[in-house]
């Protein structure tokens, strides 16, 4: 049983970031680069998962 990510966000590049938003109130800006082949990855900080649009990890 997979347990749901706090919040899914669909991107188109596989160079993201993340700072958890919240204007301040979030945490340092992380990069991550998303593998094609897995298709997504998660925010080691606040556990957000970013996958990219049109891989196998899109869902949709």
């Amino acid at each position: 049983m997979t347990i749901q990510a706090p919040e899914v966000e669909y991107v188109t590049k596989t160079r993201i970031h993340c700072d958890g938003g919240g204007a301040g109130l979030g945490h340092p800006r992380v990069w991550y680069t998303i593998a094609p082949e897995e298709g997504f990855v998660e925010c080691g900080y606040c556990d957000k998962k970013f996958v990219l649009e049109g891989s196998v990890a899109d869902d949709r």
